[in-house]
């Protein structure tokens, strides 16, 4: 069959995700296979981590591009429309190419549930739709590749890239990762290749002595944040960065928060590795790509009179992250939406978010399978002494309509930020 429209195709790859999440790459292997192996027609840069992977990917993005280059990349969840998740330079993918896509996966996925591998899932066609777009339907000279969950099983660990990239370790998805920071370490680790130089931002220092022994039995080169480089602030988004021989002085960084000096600095340590590889650019190209770098739903200024920010914190790392950026407000009000999925650490991440000055905490849900219902809401804000609020839509419109002197914090998981966006732009 062929689809015979774009919100039809969506339908299909939305209607798999039923199929669950299936830890494994026989599936993805097969079909790439069938189509002549899209993957290996391209060079890439792999980056894992529990945060910190689509800010320092923009970051990379942006260097490449003010560098000259046509760069593909590969990004999830979507905050805008589904079609960002596989962009080239910045400009996601045409409605009728996903079509297309569709339709030569879709034949190859019937097929392959007939098999005692089952049905790919969801994530599994959205990342053959990727490779086959990059090799068949445009021209890139690079793409930047997130991973979607861990990395060893993770659908897009399928490549070799140029550099393979870790960010942050944190707890997260422990359902499938394992129940401490070395066990999720080490599933993240499962993108390391042979003699592939590997760039790490972890910090933490039983996690960077296991990177070592794993960079060396993989007989590759690690290049470690707070080691091997540095960023070194100067002021908001100002920072130094630094290797044993060189500096780049005064960069300036597009994205708020101090965390993303250390992705910028993982950014620049990985561009400088590519220009160990036949790509070319300067220092003046890293710090034009830096500061004009942009990604949605983090630490994003989205409305000015009252201020509203919006900020993906949809873990624990990423909440410690954002109640130290929440610092910068001093004794302005703030209020905080917030409500992430029913498998988070709800009771920890409230917790965090008390610890911001003058904060009055709102928990709501939204329209999604793995959102909390209406009861628990109202479950856990009376646990937790903070507010419930059914209907985020009208009290978001009527904190903005007041137009008090205050911040208006939105966070929480990234489809939930995706949503309230959506609403926020037509202010």
């Amino acid at each position: 069959m062929s689809f015979k429209s774009y919100t039809e195709a969506l339908e299909w790859i939305h209607g798999t995700l039923r199929m669950g999440i299936k830890p494994g790459l026989m599936r993805m292997e097969w079909m790439l296979a069938k189509l002549d192996n899209p993957e290996n027609k391209n060079k890439w840069v792999h980056i894992a981590g529990t945060n910190g992977k689509g800010s320092t990917l923009t970051f990379l993005r942006n260097i490449l591009e003010q560098s000259g280059y046509r760069v593909g990349t590969f990004t999830s969840p979507y905050i805008e429309t589904f079609n960002e998740r596989i962009s080239v330079n910045g400009k996601p993918i045409e409605d009728e190419k996903i079509v297309l896509l569709c339709d030569r996966i879709k034949p190859l996925a019937d097929e392959l549930a007939q098999t005692e591998m089952g049905h790919p899932s969801e994530f599994e066609i959205i990342t053959t739709m990727m490779f086959l777009y990059f090799a068949d339907y445009d021209t890139i000279d690079i793409g930047v590749i997130e991973v979607g969950l861990g990395g060893r099983l993770d659908s897009t660990n399928v490549i070799t890239p140029l550099v393979s990239v870790v960010t942050t370790i944190g707890m997260d998805h422990m359902e499938f990762l394992g129940n401490s920071l070395q066990s999720i370490a080490m599933e993240k680790a499962g993108i390391f290749k042979r003699q592939i130089p590997i760039v790490s931002g972890v910090i933490q220092p039983e996690i960077r002595a296991l990177y070592a022994v794993k960079a060396k039995e993989c007989q590759s080169g690690l290049y470690q944040l707070g080691t091997d480089f540095f960023s070194q602030k100067q002021a908001d988004r100002l920072f130094t960065y630094q290797l044993a021989n060189r500096k780049i002085l005064e960069i300036e960084v597009g994205l708020i928060g101090d965390h993303q000096l250390n992705n910028a600095a993982v950014a620049i340590r990985v561009a400088e590795l590519l220009k160990e590889q036949q790509f070319s650019m300067t220092d003046e190209n890293i710090k034009n790509g830096l500061k004009i770098a942009k990604w949605p739903g983090r630490m994003e200024q989205i409305h000015d009179n009252p201020i509203v920010f919006l900020d993906g914190a949809h873990n624990l790392e990423g909440m410690k992250v954002l109640v130290q950026s929440a610092k910068k407000f001093k004794s302005v009000p703030v209020k905080v939406l917030f409500t992430a999925m029913k498998d988070k650490e709800f009771t920890e991440m409230i917790s965090l978010l008390n610890d911001i000055e003058n904060v009055q905490i709102y928990l709501t849900t939204f329209d999604y399978p793995r959102a909390l219902t209406k009861g628990e809401i109202e479950q856990i804000a009376i646990a937790n002494n903070i507010i419930s609020v059914e209907n985020w839509e009208d009290m978001l419109s009527n904190w903005i309509a007041r137009r008090e002197e205050e911040v208006i914090l939105v966070t929480g998981s990234l489809y939930f930020i995706s949503e309230v966006r959506k609403v926020l732009l037509h202010y």
